[in-house]
């Protein structure tokens, strides 16, 4: 069944949501706080101006995306791949 249309916050604390499907759902401005992401799958996603912190970023693949004031620990990350692709050219 459809979710109804709210603009009130949803709070789900303690949810088991596996193998669950959000299409065209806005979820800016939402807090993600201990959540398992593990082997999910994102396709045409906004995440601009979100930040992530304490994450497990490993196996993670990041293809087809906009890099533009992205940084990995303070550094730009179209500067480490201008670096790397520099070096790799070598």
């Amino acid at each position: 069944m459809p979710a109804e249309p709210k603009s009130d916050p949803i709070h789900a604390d303690n949810a088991n949501l596996p193998h669950s499907i959000f299409t065209n759902v806005n979820l800016g401005q939402s807090k993600f706080d201990d959540v398992n992401l593990s082997g999910t799958k994102f396709n045409n996603i906004n995440f601009s101006g979100t930040t992530i912190r304490d994450a497990n970023l490993s196996e993670v693949s990041i293809e087809d995306a906009n890099y533009t004031g992205m940084k990995i620990d303070g550094i730009l990350v179209t500067d480490l791949l201008r670096l790397y692709r520099k070096q790799a050219g070598s």
